[in-house]
């Protein structure tokens, strides 16, 4: 079964609302789109064939709204491995047709009939096994995986010739289907969470019903649970996720183990299990029944259980995953300057929190996100609900503009966590993504005024006092740094720049060359320089940036009337 999210390649403009109508079914898939013909897209690409190559290798399942020749002739020359390959369909422009090509042992035609509800039209499945046992037995549902797939072919063609099966085990996915069943048939499929040897008569599936409970540290913990699995015949493919009490979150052994299975890891709070533990139940034991429903197996470790349950375990619908929280910047504006990791958080949140003008920015990367917005100057309530929605197992991306390390809300977060120390946010996955920041924006819109040493400073006196702005004004200009201005005026503040100003000028020419940009990356960009005795609180507004050169940035005047800016890397002159 398919379990990478899909990529959704498209050629024309024309094609964005079928993608979309997918999305709403594949809401982790990502749009790729044609440069110079296609706009909102989450990818821009410049060379089909490379693109769609590179993704079906790292095996990326691929829907391509477009014809399904382009897509055969594309991937031939990768097309080695049947049992490797990812899900491959292609999609009428208008959405009349969804027709699956490659990856039957991938799920690819449950993934067409997914595709093709949400479009409202029939898939074009043409496997002969799907359409007369009304199943695929090459790719089972969720919660199943089959053991001997080499030997699938030529079991499916002998139930297609008329041979009978016997079913041993629990299967509703096969009972309720066409298949010819008989207690006395030649051929089994057999459903099991025991290790076994498969044959060619004779097809395994595995339920995913072993649940691993861990509840302590533990010494070498993937060695002890894969010899624990052995030692009770059980197959690792069976195991549905790894549980653990919540206060175990952050414990690497934990997901070191549910990464080595390629299983989720699932976690109870003290609620869920308070009423286990108080029957006298282990906390290893009173997870392994939370997660299962029935009593664990004997083991030989205090602190790990296993128990198995009567049907497949979905571990999204038990206890709750560690939550997660991502501080990202989105760079100044557009969605150009968003780095691929930070739409990757985005693609991948439940939840954004932050100033509505930056979640506004995130674009369609916010469609079907919970969207926390706050007053601006609210930061440390925001932080505190972030935290406290990733301490449930969200996964939030707290939203800022620029860096989110520079003057923005990193640093709350951090604040927040220290100054208040609530034991739940300790086990909260916490990760900053970087940003372009505004200073760097802007110096690269009008050159390399940045090209030295610099520092950057905020005029905001709301958290700090104005004595030790102006000490720091006035230190970096007699240290003849380059300085970048964050917030230099708001409605409220003034007279801070023109203070700011004279102070620069005890140390700095009249005609210092000086950059204002203001709304950088978003409609009604402006950049340009003035000589740092005209600069004025008129001059800035809080969307402005401003940069004040050293006494070495020197400016080119150019042929079309506008001038680079630019700082030398030598010091000295030559």
């Amino acid at each position: 079964m398919m379990n990478v999210a899909p990529a959704i390649v498209i050629l024309s403009q024309n094609s964005v609302t079928v993608a979309r109508k997918i999305i709403t079914v594949l809401p982790g898939a990502t749009l790729y789109g044609l440069a110079g013909r296609t706009s909102g897209v989450d990818v821009s690409f410049t060379n089909f064939g490379e693109t769609l190559r590179e993704l079906f290798a790292q095996g990326t399942p691929l829907i391509g709204i477009c014809a399904a020749g382009i897509l055969i002739r594309t991937l031939a020359p990768v097309l080695s491995d049947k049992q490797q390959e990812p899900p491959v369909l292609a999609v009428a422009e208008d959405g009349s047709a969804v027709v699956p090509l490659l990856g039957g042992l991938g799920g690819v035609n449950d993934l067409a009939r997914r595709i093709a509800e949400a479009l409202d039209v029939k898939p074009a499945i043409t496997t002969t096994g799907d359409i007369r046992l009304g199943t695929t037995l090459l790719s089972p549902p969720p919660g199943y995986h089959l053991a001997n797939p080499d030997d699938a072919k030529k079991f499916i063609s002998d139930l297609l010739a008329g041979a009978q099966v016997k079913l041993e085990g629990t299967a509703p996915w096969l009972s309720d289907r066409k298949l010819p069943i008989d207690p006395q048939g030649d051929l089994t499929i057999q459903v099991t969470e025991r290790l076994v040897t498969p044959t060619a008569n004779c097809l395994v599936y595995h339920p995913a019903t072993i649940a691993i409970a861990i509840s302590g540290i533990i010494d070498d913990a993937v060695a002890l649970v894969q010899q624990l699995l052995a030692d009770a015949k059980l197959e690792k493919a069976s195991v549905a996720g790894i549980f653990a009490p919540i206060t175990a979150a952050a414990d690497p052994a934990i997901h070191a183990v549910a990464s080595a299975l390629g299983v989720p890891a699932r976690f109870f709070t003290p609620n869920e299990l308070e009423s286990l533990l108080s029957q006298g139940y282990s906390p290893a034991q009173a997870v392994a029944i939370a997660a299962t429903g029935t009593s664990p197996l004997s083991s030989s470790s205090p602190h790990i259980a296993i128990a198995i349950a009567p049907q497949p375990i979905d571990p999204n619908t038990i206890g709750q995953p560690r939550g997660r929280l991502a501080i990202i910047g989105t760079g100044p504006g557009g969605s150009q300057w968003m780095s691929p990791e930070v739409k990757e958080i985005l693609k991948s949140a439940t939840d954004l929190v932050g100033y509505k003008t930056y979640l506004d920015l995130v674009g369609s990367l916010a469609d079907g996100k919970q969207r926390h917005e706050s007053d601006n100057r609210e930061e440390e309530a925001r932080a505190k609900m972030a935290l406290d929605l990733a301490a449930t197992g969200r996964y939030v991306a707290v939203v800022s503009s620029g860096d989110p390390g520079i003057y923005a809300m990193a640093t709350a977060v951090f604040e927040v966590c220290d100054r208040y120390a609530k034991p739940e946010w300790d086990t909260i996955d916490i990760h900053v993504a970087p940003g372009i920041s505004a200073m760097q924006a802007a110096a690269a819109a009008i050159g390399a005024p940045l090209g030295h040493d610099f520092c950057a400073i905020s005029l905001s006196d709301i958290l700090k006092p104005w004595s030790a702005i102006e000490q720091r004004i006035a230190a970096a200009a007699e240290a003849d740094f380059v300085i970048a201005f964050y917030n230099p005026v708001s409605k409220e503040r003034t007279w801070q720049l023109a203070e700011a100003r004279n102070i620069l000028l005890r140390h700095r020419t009249p005609d210092t060359p000086v950059v204002l940009a203001r709304n950088l990356g978003r409609p009604g960009q402006t950049v340009k320089a003035i000589a740092l005795d005209q600069l004025a609180p008129a001059s800035a507004d809080m969307r402005t940036i401003i940069l004040v050169g050293s006494t070495k940035t020197r400016t080119i005047k150019r042929s079309d009337g506008n001038i680079w800016v630019y700082t030398p890397r030598r010091y000295t002159e030559q």
